[in-house]
Formats: C-alpha cells, structure tokens, sequence
C-alpha cells in the first residue's frame, strides 16, 4: 500500500528536510502534497524527479491525504490538525502543541514504538535535545534503569528557526568583516523571539532558549524534563536541564549526567549504546575521537561519546551526545514515525479526539 503524504511547512527548514527524508525513506509515497503559507503558493519543489507546487493550508487541504506531517508552529497545528484527522489522515506533528496532551503519544521510534498503539491520529514528535538523548540513554535505561539525568545543552542556532541562522551569520560578518564590536551587532532574534531583550549569538553564549517558566526554568528545559517522564513512562526519573544556545549553526550537542539504579561497567554501556539501532559510538580518548556537531551534520545517527564514570558516584556516568538537529532532531524522526506506522499497520483514519482537540 502507498500513502498520500502531506508536509504542513513544507517551505520551512525542517519542511525540506522532510521533503528530502521521504525520499530516503521506506516510506511508500503515492502523492506529496506541500502545504505552507499564502504568502509561500507557488513555489516549487522536487520529490523524486517530480516538480511539486506549494498549495495554501486550509481546512479542506487534508481530503485523501493518509498521513500529514506538520512542521509549521503550534498555533497552525492547533488550527489544522484536527481537521486533518476528521479528513482521515494520521497527524505527526513536529511541534510542542501536543506533545503533554495524555491522549497523544510523543513518539522516538527506537525507544518507544510501542506507544504509537494507542494513538488517537495525532502522533506528537518531542523537542530536538529531548530525542538524541533519549537515544543515547534508553540502551542504557533497558539494561541498568535510571535514577537521575542532569543535562546542559549545547544547542544550535538553525533550532531557532532560518531566520535566526541568517542573523547569526551577519553578526559574524559585521564582526570579522565590518569591526563592528560584538556588543553593538544588531540582534532582533534570540535567545527567544517573543521576549523583550534580544542578544547577540556572535561569538557568545546564551543561557536561555525559549522564556522562563514561573520556576525560572526556560520552556525549553522544562520540555526537555517533561518528554522525557513522558516516553520513558516514568515519573520518577529525576531531569534536571539547563539549555544553552551556542553559536554552532547545525547539530545539537549535549553534556549529559546520569546516575544508574544498578552500577554499570562503562565498557558495557559503551557495547550497550553502540548496538542500540540508529546511535555510533564515537568513542577513543587516545585518539581524539569524539562527536563534533560539524561531522554530525547532515546525518541521521545520534553520536556518543566521552563515556566516564564519575569520580565519586559509583553509579554515576558522564557522556557527550550529538545529533543533527533538523534530521533525527525533526524530520527524521518525524518520517520514521511515518515508517512505524505503516510497519505496525497503524495508518487508519480516526476522528475519537476531533472535537477534544480543536
């Protein structure tokens, strides 16, 4: 069987990538229908050969389509949606709108697949930094449990969005190639568009991503601790983040703590993460050999490395953890969910959740 396949953004970052993703995917594709904004009708785009018009989403875009993948902002998805269920169609969606609605499975297809069973035809993809480390913790988790997760995050501007990457790239050439000091750079952007000082991610580091939450917690990091209870189907894990936006333009990287309920030998957690499907272990201090965001980019695999115990905490273990943001961080993970569906037989139309949706 072949799928008619929407992709809502289709014109954003992680919209081309998805394009690109179908075409490496096993995915079988019948019709690809690309939807974006008014402002976005017209242009074209190729999938395999084939010359693809951008179409206006609109209430009535989902009519034969069998899974849409949404990649648009939270409030298109909130929009459209649930009309893409009540057309019939699957909905996986790339944004955080649905991702703590307990009727929506929020979906890594090599850590939980299972969980894809009871969904209800909105399947939610988690936030880029929650995905990578879920890969590299759950070859970990299966074997030894986990008690505790620290993270810091290292995480690229392209997560910001293509705006954000083109104001990176201009500060850097104010800097370098006007003498422009970095502290005078024009910066509308980050750390978050919908907050009221913006900073410069030239030659800096900015420890918000996302606004701060009532605990002082940025959403971002509270995301990161919320996903990750929630796919490992267990609260009790204690996650604590703190998200930090570096001047990298593609692939996430991540200082990731954990403590173990079982005490764990390092060369087989180091055997455990390299045989979990979909993560490389890049690991060989003697060599130098670690991820680096810049040979992560463009590539599936999450990458893991500088594997330690902790000097003190038996049971606790250090790990470097990297992943191209745009592809298993959005839409790779995105289209294997696609993949999981149709491998388990779950790609039917349902209209349960329509209206507690909308």
């Amino acid at each position: 069987m072949a799928y008619n396949v929407a992709i809502v953004g289709a014109t954003g970052a992680v919209g081309q990538q998805m394009i690109k993703m179908l075409e490496k995917s096993s995915l079988p594709v019948k019709n690809l229908r690309l939807l974006a904004s008014k402002r976005s009708v017209g242009k074209t785009f190729l999938f395999k050969d084939q010359s693809i018009s951008v179409e206006e989403t609109t209430e009535n875009s989902f009519e034969g389509v069998d899974i849409a993948l949404f990649s648009a902002g939270g409030k298109t998805s909130a929009k459209f949606a649930p009309y893409a269920v009540k057309a019939g169609a699957v909905v996986i969606d790339n944004t955080s709108h649905y991702r703590q609605n307990p009727d929506v499975p929020l979906i890594v297809p090599e850590v939980n697949a299972h969980a894809l069973n009871d969904h209800h035809g909105i399947i939610a993809c988690p936030n880029c930094s929650t995905i990578q480390m879920m890969m590299a913790l759950e070859p970990i988790r299966q074997e030894w449990g986990l008690e505790r997760i620290i993270v810091s995050t290292y995480q690229a501007v392209s997560g910001a969005g293509a705006q954000a990457v083109e104001e990176a790239k201009k500060q850097i050439s104010d800097v370098i190639n006007e003498g422009t000091a970095v502290t005078e750079v024009e910066a509308n952007i980050l750390p978050s568009g919908g907050d009221k000082k913006h900073y410069p991610i030239a030659f800096n580091a900015l420890p918000q991503i996302d606004l701060f939450t009532d605990n002082d917690y940025t959403y971002e990091e509270m995301k990161m601790t919320k996903e990750t209870k929630k796919i490992m189907e267990d609260d009790a894990i204690k996650v604590s983040a703190t998200c930090v936006r570096v001047p990298v333009l593609t692939a996430h990287s991540e200082s990731v703590y954990i403590e173990t309920k079982e005490v764990a030998d390092i060369e087989a957690v180091k055997k455990a993460i390299s045989e979990f499907p979909g993560t490389v272990l890049e690991d060989n201090p003697a060599e130098q050999i670690y991820p680096q965001a810049i040979t992560a980019v463009d590539k599936t695999e999450t990458f893991v490395g500088r594997i330690r115990r902790d000097l003190d905490i038996e049971n606790g273990i250090h790990m470097w953890v990297v992943s191209d943001n745009l592809l298993k961080g959005a839409a790779w993970n995105s289209v294997q969910i696609a993949e999981s569906l149709h491998e388990q037989g779950l790609v039917h139309p349902t209209k349960e959740l329509l209206f507690e949706l909308i």
